[in-house]
């Protein structure tokens, strides 16, 4: 018999493309060699990360510059995919407690010709691209050609997603949106992408610049998730970043956040005011600037700036917190591909109560979520074993 703890509060966050090395199965996806913050660590002659040492990154994998201090403060694991799959719904959707047994649908050789004329015929303007291409790359090519022909920029990439560019000059941003809203509801089995994609733009030719606006129209999650699971509770649970849109806005509501500093600091003041609850934050800088972008030296600044950071996050958890910092995938700026790679990801847990050391190699991201129901005294526990007497103290 389980007592729901309705007043504590965890939060878990997701260093979006922070992978520590190639799952199980890397091979059948392509991704032998990845080992995202690994080998960011030996390109850049080793990473200063201090604070996530302290709670036990260094024993996680072998990563130059992060020392496998004796005593580690946190508790500290590796997390294995489970999901088919390497993308950001599949690796938050797992981390939830939901895992897939299909991988999502992609178009190597973009969407086929019945999608297209369907949603042309349904927004009412042409389209241009439908490729898998870079999304800045695509936008410096069509960009002049979509002002003066009033089309969207179709494209996709190795994962699953629609994603549709247009200037907000040009277009408004509710009709992108819209237009956005339409292809969701086109692209059911067996075109069920993973996620449709906003990515407005600004700016004028040989200087676009794509902006915030960005917005992420996901499939429902097939199954109960964590945040189901704390709804029915009426355990309070906040987002922050693209948390919402992964999940349909199913049993959450997200600030969208402009970088992983403002994500930084929204992780920051709801530790400082809110009650109780649980937070669900994204900080998706890695993954989107610079690991799509194999930028290793901006990869390498991210994550040093976020253990800069931390230790304001950690002054501010009271007694009855968790943080649980973590991952949805990799994405290695080291190698020739510029999308997610299949890997396993960190796992650092910091909070009074965790006595401190290991929890070892979970087998699936939705140990997580489990570790999280437990936590908030939840009888759920989706597909995933909770680790929570092995994190605690006595």
């Amino acid at each position: 018999m389980t007592t729901l703890q309705a007043n504590r509060r965890a939060v878990m966050l997701v260093l979006d493309g922070v992978g520590c090395g190639e799952a199980p199965d890397a091979a059948a996806y392509g991704d032998v060699g990845s080992h995202t913050i690994g080998n960011v660590a030996r390109a850049v002659g080793g990473l200063t990360l201090p604070n996530m040492a302290r709670l036990g990154l260094g024993h996680v994998a072998d990563i130059p510059g992060v020392v496998a201090v004796p005593h580690p403060i946190g508790g500290w694991g590796t997390l294995t995919p489970r999901s088919a799959g390497k993308d950001s719904t599949t690796g938050h959707w797992e981390l939830a407690g939901v895992q897939l047994a299909t991988p999502f649908p992609t178009y190597p050789q973009g969407f086929p010709a019945s999608v297209i004329q369907a949603f042309a015929q349904a927004t009412g303007r042409p389209v241009l691209a439908n490729c898998v291409a870079s999304g800045t790359a695509v936008i410096a090519e069509y960009a002049e050609q979509a002002r003066t022909t009033g089309a969207w920029i179709v494209y996709t990439s190795a994962d699953s997603v629609f994603q549709v560019a247009a200037h907000e000059a040009w277009i408004p941003l509710h009709e992108l949106y819209r237009a956005c809203e339409i292809a969701r509801e086109l692209l059911v089995a067996p075109h069920n992408v993973s996620r449709v994609i906003a990515r407005p733009f600004v700016g004028s030719s040989g200087a676009w610049q794509r902006t915030a606006n960005r917005r992420d129209y996901s499939l429902q999650p097939p199954g109960v998730t964590l945040l189901d699971a704390l709804a029915a509770a009426g355990i309070p649970r906040s987002g922050l970043g693209k948390v919402d849109d992964l999940f349909a806005g199913r049993a959450i509501t997200a600030r969208h956040t402009t970088d992983n500093a403002d994500g930084i600091t929204a992780v920051l003041e709801w530790l400082n005011s809110a009650p109780r609850g649980f937070c669900f934050a994204n900080l998706v800088d890695f993954d989107q600037l610079f690991g799509h972008r194999n930028d290793v030296r901006g990869f390498q600044g991210a994550l040093e700036a976020f253990d800069r950071a931390l230790p304001s996050l950690l002054a501010a958890l009271q007694e009855d917190d968790l943080l649980f910092i973590t991952a949805d995938h990799g994405n290695d700026p080291t190698t020739p591909s510029t999308d997610h790679a299949r890997e396993c990801v960190p796992l650092l847990v910091a909070g009074a109560r965790v006595r401190g050391g290991g929890v070892g190699v979970r087998d699936t991201f939705a140990d997580v979520g489990a570790t999280v129901a437990e936590w908030f005294g939840l009888s759920w526990r989706g597909g995933g074993a909770s680790f929570l007497p092995a994190l605690l103290h006595a």
